[in-house]
């Protein structure tokens, strides 16, 4: 294995396309001269104790040729200045170029040409380029000019007076983005084969990256912008700002302030942005908090050619490497042998792995090893989240090691005054949050963070960033496109909002650009803040339609210039938007992926431990079920999560153990009051700590305890209480509550209830299910609660009549439409002794929501035919419409598999009602155009007006005029909806015999993508089990003895038989993950002998060779274990030659010797 003590990169999340290796090295070759040296220009310091030497050490049996293959340049950022001076708070000492600006009339040409075009040829630069200086005079904004362009901002509504007509134009530049999120579509078992085999074939590396636990940063430049993951101007950036500063100074020594300010302007120049794991002990609590604060670098960013372009693995190294800047572990893996022993040492460790063992195993099996700048023992603990896996060329070896000659480590950290750390600065400003970030900035230095605009607006450190109105977008989307890249964004937001995506796009005003506002040319930032993970699945659909498409990006951060133009500049701007684009389809083709279709090139598993998962997952996001809903709620919560991740048993019951204990503790010293989620480890790690202490199995359980780092004095202060990472949300992962309905008991309840809209026709089932009880073939007594007659809370209500009747079947006649209610229900079925059954009308659903248009329209039209109905949703009621609509959106956010999946999880059982005819003709366009303005106006009521009644809200007269042609257009349809519904009758008959399926415990539960890996402890081969009792019939024919002693010990009690060839206990974990290589294949065994004793029975076995290579075990002596004798463990066969040696064992040797078969397996 090839070892570099070097820097390297740490990735979140990352996305394949981002390994262009083509491109690095013919820049590095072909354009040396273009970059700076990157060698440190700094004195000799002395190096810290017990820091390495970088090295290289080829593996034997590597092919790591040093040559360098042939790469193509990348297209740079546009070479210009903004030109629009800065708005200083405080003195710039850094100095930067400033380039003029030709100007027509009002508007400059660097706000109407496209933002960052430049010369496709030219090449990537690492580093800094020479410029000439500037007095800072002229860096300076004037006052007067500054007030006036705040005055032109705040008391005039430019926006609203600016016009779209012909001669409008856009102009979007983006800021900041990170990687796009790429869900798989296979399971991650699936992915894992796809993998193995691509890299068996030599057609990719399988690069492995190290998780750490923090929040993503983004930094585009002082000018260009700080960023979080869906914001900015807050304390989540400037701790960014600050931290990120504080590198450049611990890296630079006295060199810091001229090189931070050369990265500002680099940044700016090149238009680029650079994404980091921030990782904090004042943002919140993770799975541990750091003992120090520092960021990794995970993207470098192109953002000025059109369509972003990511960094390679080996372009980022060297790029950090010329500014100093913090880089991660990775572990290459370029053979089927590695590849496979990877994946099973992660299945060894996913229970138990801690940063030291995981990093020691993976060193081990992989081809290459990588170790980063910072190690994670070090800065943030032992501890570890988990590992990024992804596809990456399969020339990235040979990239790497030449990146790694070429661009030789920086010095170690310089020792100086560094002042105030993050901590002491956060500790001694806790007033409010504004004070707070002001005082991080003023810490940062001048030369890395000249202003505070971003933060605190003009002129005034108490003014936030002002949201913009969102007619922003609107007129976006109306102007003309200036260039290629604004040409796809707006097809890119354009998508997202015709197909109503939950997603924002939040614009604010932009006062960097304050000076050139006028009344024809406006200036705002753009967020796309986007609310759900279906979002990217549904886009990543659009784009297989559509391979024209850009990626979605996360933290996506653009800027929009909206200005008029002359006929004569819209012509030139056509014509660049035109040659940008051919090139950008151009260059497309050789994006890095080597020839891989998109879903290969798009591989990537994340693998988490449960050390880290049951910190975050089971104890810091249970705390709320904990404190509202009990100690039960809580049980069952953490033990829906270990089911879902496929949690062995064994470690189940240790976690259930001390997790009721941890439950007891925290509620005893809390009392009513939340322990809150932020400072939740101040808590729950001395209770970890002492409960490791107590055994050496607590001990693996908690992974590692102790060292707490104190952070009630120094938290940083998050006005809302919000959580910019966003992981404080509870994974939606559930198990089935209900008791197995697979075999459902006869003395237990039963509740029938209905996840559906109104219109669904629940009522008239429950009345054929009471009719036709009989026919069930049970004999529990069955009766139904209808919700529009039972007056309060129609759930305790039900709970009422549950402990009434314990034994009973209870039809709950009320829509359930929602995770509050499954949660009562699933609480109802535990106190209760019940299992539930939902009952939901079929429908094939959308991308985004489980009923289709067409079944929406069914149910809105059922209810218009009501009359007298209980509930009064008849057609008597004005508003049918809108109460539909907002059922219907109760479900938003889930299609229709992953609405039925969670169903099925979390009662173990899903009743269809067919609804809709399969062979029917297409929803007429008059009906689903109605229902789509229907839903357009809902949510346009909701954004203002939440949960009101729709004649209360601006949009009453609207709610009036649709109810209106909604009933004309469903009556004029009336034949075709009748024509498209199943018979009732038929629905009735197919659900009745469902549920007599259930209660006869003959329904069978479908196959969900689960893992279907585990934990992995030992390597064996499995012999079949009949093949062992023919052997040893075989033996005792011959021998009266031994034929008692088997038939006395042996034939009744031997139900499994394997040989072990390591166990990671005894041999190692990587012992145990090289046999991955060979793992399900069929393994020959030769049985030369039999070891008896009075308490031990054994075969010896010599396992044979695959492929003509031998198949070795660990073992000293291999064997396969027959019996032991009561209170002896099976471990003890070990010594069963010994005991011959002693007279102790009798040993009955077979010559020649039986061979039998058996497949290599991990348990």
């Amino acid at each position: 294995m090839s070892v570099y003590h070097c820097a390297f990169t740490s990735t979140r999340t990352l996305y394949s396309s981002s390994f262009t290796p083509s491109r690095t090295f013919r820049i590095l070759h072909r354009h040396r001269s273009n970059i700076s040296d990157f060698h440190s220009t700094m004195p000799h310091h002395k190096k810290r104790s017990g820091k390495k030497e970088q090295k290289w050490t080829q593996k034997p049996g590597s092919d790591l040729s040093a040559d360098a293959a042939e790469f193509r340049p990348a297209a740079s950022a546009e070479g210009i200045t903004n030109g629009i001076g800065r708005l200083t708070m405080v003195e710039n000492n850094a100095q930067s170029p400033v380039v003029p600006v030709i100007q027509f009339g009002g508007i400059r040409l660097d706000e109407l040409a496209p933002h960052g075009q430049s010369p496709v040829g030219k090449p990537k630069v690492y580093g800094t380029v020479s410029t000439a200086t500037v007095d800072d005079s002229k860096k300076t904004v004037d006052t007067a000019a500054q007030t006036l362009g705040f005055s032109k901002l705040f008391n005039s509504n430019l926006l609203e007076k600016f016009t779209v007509d012909n001669s409008t134009y856009s102009t979007t530049k983006i800021r900041a983005t990170f990687y796009p999120k790429f869900e798989n579509e296979k399971s991650d078992q699936e992915v894992r084969i796809r993998m193995i085999e691509m890299v068996a074939k030599g057609l990719a590396t399988l690069e492995v990256s190290l998780k750490h636990s923090g929040s993503l940063f983004m930094y585009a430049g002082h000018e260009g912008g700080a960023y979080a993951k869906n914001s900015f101007g807050n304390v989540y950036t400037a701790v960014g700002v600050f931290v990120l500063g504080r590198i450049f100074r611990k890296a630079w020594g006295t060199e810091a302030s001229k090189k931070q300010a050369e990265f500002n302007d680099f940044l700016e120049r090149e238009h680029m942005s650079v994404s980091m794991e921030l990782v904090t002990a004042v943002l919140g609590d993770h799975g541990q908090r750091p003992r120090e604060d520092y960021v990794v670098v995970t993207a470098v960013t192109e953002l000025g050619n059109g369509k972003p372009k990511f960094y390679s693995t080996p372009e980022i190294i060297a790029f950090c490497r010329k500014w100093r800047l913090p880089t991660n572990h990775v572990w290459l893996f370029s053979t089927r042998n590695s590849v496979t022993s990877f994946f099973a040492a992660y299945d060894a460790l996913c229970e138990e792995g801690t940063a030291t063992s995981v990093c020691k195993a993976l060193d081990e099996v992989a081809d290459v090893s990588v170790p980063g700048s910072i190690d994670h023992i070090k800065v943030q603990g032992e501890i570890l989240e988990g590992l990024v896996a992804r596809i990456v060329s399969h020339e990235s070896t040979k990239e790497m090691e030449l990146v790694l000659k070429d661009y030789p480590l920086p010095v170690d950290e310089v020792y100086q005054d560094l002042g105030p750390d993050l901590r002491e600065i956060c500790a001694a400003n806790r007033s409010d949050e504004k004070h707070q970030i002001k005082a991080l900035l003023e810490n940062t230095g001048a030369s890395f963070c000249p202003d505070y605009v971003d933060w605190f607006g003009i002129d005034a450190s108490d003014i936030h960033p002002r949201n913009a109105d969102r007619s922003v977008v609107s007129k976006f989307l109306q102007a003309n496109p200036s260039d290629y890249s604004t040409t796809k964004l707006m097809e890119m937001v354009r998508l997202m909002k015709e197909k109503r995506f939950p997603a924002a796009f939040k614009c604010y005003h932009n006062f960097r650009k304050i000076n050139s506002m006028s009344s024809d040319n406006l200036h705002y930032k753009m967020v796309i803040h986007v609310h759900s993970d279906s979002t990217f699945r549904r886009y990543q659909k659009e784009m297989r339609y559509k391979p024209d498409l850009w990626p979605l990006y996360r933290g996506f951060f653009v800027e929009i210039n909206l200005f008029k133009a002359s006929k004569e500049k819209a012509a030139e701007m056509a014509k660049t938007s035109i040659d940008v684009g051919i090139n950008n389809k151009n260059s497309d083709d050789i994006s890095g992926k080597k020839g891989l279709a998109d879903e290969d090139a798009n591989l990537m598993i994340k693998l988490k431990f449960l050390t880290y998962k049951l910190r975050t997952f089971l104890i810091r996001n249970g705390l709320s079920v904990l404190f509202k809903d009990g100690p039960a709620a809580y049980k069952a919560y953490y033990l829906r999560q270990m089911k879902i991740w496929n949690t062995s048993p064994g470690k189940q019951r240790q976690l259930s153990k001390m997790l009721d204990e941890w439950a007891v503790y925290i509620k005893r010293k809390c009392g009513n009051r939340q322990l809150s989620s932020s400072i939740y480890l101040s808590e729950a790690e001395p209770f970890l700590e002492q409960y490791a202490k107590r055994s050496p199995e607590n001990q693996a359980l908690i992974g590692c305890a102790g060292d707490l780092v104190r952070t009630e004095d120094f938290l940083a202060i998050v006005e809302g209480g919000g959580d910019e990472e966003g992981d404080l949300d509870t994974e939606k992962i559930l198990e089935p509550s209900s008791p197995g309905l697979d075999s459902i008991q006869k003395k237990e309840g039963l509740i029938v209830f209905f996840p559906g809209i109104p219109g669904c026709a629940k009522s008239a089932l429950c009345k054929e299910i009471l009719s036709a009880s009989e026919g069930l073939e049970d004999d529990r007594p069955i009766h139904s609660l209808m919700g529009d007659l039972i007056k309060g809370r129609y759930w305790q209500k039900v709970a009422d009549e549950r402990r009434k009747k314990p034994y009973s079947i209870v039809l709950a006649d009320k829509n359930a439409p929602n995770e509050e209610v499954w949660r009562q229900i699933e609480d109802m079925s535990r106190s209760t002794k019940a299992s539930a059954v939902p009952i939901v009308p079929d429908s094939e659903g959308t991308d985004s929501n489980p009923f289709s248009l067409d079944a929406l329209a069914v149910f809105i039209y059922r209810v218009l035919n009501r009359v007298n109905h209980p509930g009064n949703l008849d057609k008597s009621s004005p508003n049918v419409g809108y109460v539909l609509l907002m059922f219907y959106h109760l479900y938003d956010g889930k299609n229709r598999s992953e609405f039925e999946s969670e169903l099925i999880e979390r009662f173990g059982s899903l009743v269809k009602m067919p609804l809709l005819k399969s062979e029917r003709s297409p929803i007429p366009d008059s009906v689903k155009t109605v229902l789509e303005e229907g839903i357009n106006l809902y949510r346009l009521h909701t954004n203002r007006h939440g949960r009101s009644e729709p004649s209360k809200g601006t949009y009453a007269k609207d709610w009036v005029l649709w109810e209106k042609q909604l009933r004309e257009v469903l009556f004029r349809n009336a034949d075709y909806l009748a024509s498209i519904q199943v018979p009732f009758e038929i629905a009735v008959d197919q659900v009745l015999e469902q549920l007599k399926r259930i209660m006869k415990g003959e329904y069978i539960t479908p196959i969900s993508e689960k893992r279907k890996f585990g934990t992995i402890i030992f390597a064996a081969i499995d012999v079949p089990i009949a093949d062992v009792h023919n052997l040893l019939s075989n033996i005792s024919e011959n021998d009266p003895k031994v034929k008692t002693f088997i038939e006395n010990n042996i034939v009744n009690n031997l139900q499994k038989a394997h040989i072990t060839l390591a166990h990671k206990r005894s041999h190692g974990v990587t012992a145990v993950a090289n046999y991955g290589r060979i793992v399900n294949q069929k393994v020959p065994v030769d049985v030369t002998a039999l070891l008896l004793s009075d308490k031990l029975a054994a075969l010896e076995a010599q396992p044979g060779s695959i492929d003509g290579q031998k198949i070795t075990s660990k073992n000293e002596w291999p064997h396969l274990t027959l019996w032991t004798a009561q209170g002896i463990p099976p471990k003890e066969a070990n010594t069963l030659p010994e005991l011959v040696l002693q007279g102790k064992a009798t040993r009955i040797e077979f010559n020649p010797p039986f061979t039998i078969t058996g497949v290599l397996q991990f348990h």
